[in-house]
């Protein structure tokens, strides 16, 4: 039996991680040999903390060896096994990543802006990130723009290193009708 495909290690992982209240983000499998890698990323609406990481990375590895020793899985000769969480440099591409980021400035398409707040439809077909933008020209306000998740995923996470301006921080965490009153008047404008 070959080195396990990140398939299959999801359906070890995911439930272990659901149990922790963590979603399982991304596996990665390095093959080489006695240096082979398999890394794992896990995310929840509240960050984990490293305690949180090192439990799943406790049951993880013990499920591994479990079925290891079975004969249900085959990892070689050798392996490192890693928890983690997503970086700066993973795209934003879930529902649950644009709400996880409420508040937080990213890279949409070269063009910088704050998330404002993330709404569902009813059904829960459509996804609306609203998004705040810097106005147009020199001293405009900012002004709010709902996108489909659609047009916004790939988005990354810029690092800010300052506060966020006042007029950009109030316009974050607002009812989606307010949003949907200042879109309008934007475009009455």
């Amino acid at each position: 039996m070959a080195f396990p495909s990140e398939q299959d290690l999801a359906e070890v992982i995911s439930p272990l991680a659901a149990q922790l209240g963590l979603d399982l983000e991304s596996i990665t499998v390095t093959r080489a040999g006695a240096k082979s890698a398999v890394r794992v990323a896990v995310d929840a609406d509240d960050r984990p903390d490293l305690d949180q990481l090192e439990e799943l990375s406790r049951e993880v590895s013990a499920e591994f060896d479990a079925r290891e020793t079975s004969g249900a899985l085959r990892f070689g000769p050798g392996y490192t096994f890693e928890v983690t969480t997503p970086g700066l440099d993973t795209p934003l591409t879930q529902l649950r990543h644009f709400r996880r980021n409420v508040g937080r400035l990213v890279s949409v398409g070269g063009e910088a802006a704050r998330v404002a707040a993330v709404e569902q439809d009813a059904e829960g077909a459509e996804v609306t990130v609203w998004l705040v933008l810097d106005g147009e020209g020199k001293k405009a306000a900012p002004r709010v723009e709902p996108r489909g998740l659609a047009s916004v995923a790939g988005a990354l996470v810029e690092v800010e290193f300052s506060e966020p301006p006042a007029e950009q921080r109030e316009l974050v965490g607002l009812d989606p009708e307010k949003y949907r009153a200042l879109h309008a008047q934007k475009d009455d404008k």
